[in-house]
């Protein structure tokens, strides 16, 4: 079965290995829900199977499970009530035998027996991404579109990237090989052989905000190289997880194989799993995206495993000069209201000359570039009904906390408001706080201030907006970083400072493109290269130590 799952998915398969070796655009799977590309009932049935979830017990087992726990709540305020399996420490014995079990067939399956399972999964979400993408709008408050696009289709473009990757670098090696060494007589001959193995079991430790699109390349990543996974979703977000760890079982078992090679482990909020599973000597990868303290903890204490990690970072763009101010103003307002800020590539410091800027429209003051932000921000979601679909909902009540906290750090240029959702009157929607702050407040924007939140740092001058790009970068990190500039000059010495500082930049950004976009197949999210993230969806090196090539020889 194995051969004809691959041989039915290998022209995915191709391209998605000729994308990653161009990096030109790519996409697997269509990211727009249109009626014209999924069928006319797509949407709605999608709806209706994600609400026959609600207020039931999800059927997947869990070994070593401890009764059952409900943890989502909704940001759009739609009852969840949603009961999992329930993972506890004294259960774990028993959760990561089960999870071994099934490694010995899953590594004889072969590199191609394995892809083709798992391109088989990846095709089985697709078919229920309206589903999908219903369940990360309700537990990561995504607007649908939005969640539809990242929590499906995006999403499974970046797990395909992962297994593209594995799947190159696993056929690096030959499976078999004769060695003849010359020698007075006949050669010395051995006939060798060479298996890629995977190196145990794999945790994922889910994140609120991309439940899907941060847990896929990591844990198709380890699955296609022969590991077993667990899954263990953020209390806030289990659905999407449990939905995909349900048709990683499905397909597996029809397979032949252990559907136990990968299972869901669900915490109640407050019981501190993560911790021992991370720590146990079965464990050796572990894919984490959260916040710096626990991914650094993951880094510090889980040292039996290869730990990839994507934390906090605070996100940069300097403005030097412009030729489209008005553009400029338009990309920036975008790329802040988009889910709310809640995403690790949002800008967060704006770094301007105190003297202001050239611009196609005659010299900007410092106040005139804030007021030109803002000014397009209130454009952008001046109208409720449209700004709910850009803005989505707050996560959780600490991202209120922050945004609060966060008008007292400097003069406010532009407050944030509250919207009513339309659809969801009980959902907690706001628009982006602009706070100017000085160069001499590092204090302030030098941390992530995750949410809603962006700074107008005043600099002296463009050569100070980059120096401070490069020493908040180096230090605390980040995802993305961008540059406007008119002159070449200064673009060299942003590229410089990026390098420098291991982080991806845009330059000059005024279209349809943003900065807290990436695209999969072509940019890579993340660099490894800053306290930000020590690895990049997705290359080589995300893969390749996720098996080993172990070889056995003898005389031939």
């Amino acid at each position: 079965m194995t051969s004809d799952l691959l041989a039915a998915h290998r022209d995915r398969l191709d391209a998605a290995l000729t994308a990653i070796r161009g990096r030109g655009y790519h996409s697997a799977f269509p990211e727009s829900p249109s009626p014209r590309v999924y069928g006319e009932t797509a949407a709605a049935d999608g709806q209706a199977a994600f609400e026959a979830h609600l207020g039931t017990t999800y059927a997947v087992e869990t070994p070593g499970a401890r009764g059952t726990v409900v943890t989502e709540e909704s940001p759009f305020g739609l009852k969840l009530d949603v009961s999992y399996p329930r993972t506890v420490e004294a259960g774990l014995d028993e959760l990561l035998a089960a999870s071994r079990q099934g490694l010995t067939a899953w590594r004889n399956a072969g590199i191609d027996g394995r892809t083709g399972v798992v391109l088989e999964i990846l095709d089985r979400l697709h078919k229920r991404v309206f589903e999908l993408a219903n369940a990360v709008q309700h537990t990561s408050g995504q607007a649908f579109v939005m969640a539809f696009q990242a929590g499906g289709a995006h999403a499974l473009d970046r797990a395909l990237e992962a297994v593209a990757y594995a799947h190159e670098e696993m056929s690096r090696y030959p499976a078999e090989a004769l060695w003849e060494k010359p020698a007075k007589g006949d050669p010395i001959r051995m006939q060798k052989n060479f298996t890629v193995t995977g190196r145990g079991v794999a945790l994922v430790i889910g994140c609120n905000t991309f439940p899907t699109w941060n847990s896929w390349p990591g844990l198709f990543a380890s699955l296609v190289t022969g590991n077993a996974v667990v899954v263990k979703p953020h209390p806030l977000a289990v659905l999407p997880l449990a939905i995909t760890v349900e048709v990683c079982r499905e397909v597996l078992a029809e397979g032949g194989f252990d559907m136990n090679l990968v299972t869901l482990a669900v915490e109640r909020a407050g019981d501190g799993l993560a911790k021992p599973l991370a720590t146990r000597p079965e464990v050796k990868l572990i894919d984490f995206t959260g916040g710096s303290e626990f991914g650094e903890w993951l880094e510090q204490n889980a040292t039996q495993a290869t730990v990839f990690t994507e934390k906090a970072g605070v996100n940069a763009v300097i403005i030097d000069s412009t030729d489209a101010f008005k553009a400029l103003c338009g990309n920036l307002a975008f790329t802040l209201a988009l889910y709310s800020g809640q995403m690790c590539t949002t800008t967060q410091n704006i770094f301007i000359p105190a003297g202001g800027i050239e611009t196609d429209e005659g010299h900007k003051s410092f106040d005139e570039v804030g007021a030109g932000i803002a000014g397009a921000l209130n454009k952008l979601l001046g109208d409720d009904a449209r700004a709910v679909e850009i803005l989505g909902g707050i996560v959780n009540n600490a991202v209120i906390s922050r945004l609060d906290l966060a008008a007292e750090y400097g003069d406010v240029v532009l407050e944030s408001r509250t919207i009513k959702h339309p659809a969801f009157p009980d959902a907690v929607v706001r628009t982006p706080l602009l706070v100017a702050l000085e160069a001499k407040d590092t204090d302030v924007y030098g941390k992530e201030c995750f949410g809603p939140v962006s700074f107008l740092v005043k600099t002296a001058d463009t050569a100070e907006s980059i120096a401070l790009f490069r020493q908040t970068v180096t230090e605390g990190g980040a995802m993305t970083a961008g540059i406007y500039s008119t002159d070449a000059g200064i673009l060299d010495q942003a590229r410089e400072a990026a390098l420098d500082s291991g982080v991806a930049l845009s330059e000059n950004l005024t279209g349809p493109v943003f900065v807290n976009q990436s695209a999969a197949f072509s940019d890579f999210h993340g660099t490894g290269a800053n306290p930000a993230a020590n690895a990049t969806y997705t290359d080589g090196a995300y893969v390749a130590s996720r098996f080993r090539v172990i070889q056995s020889r003898r005389h031939a």
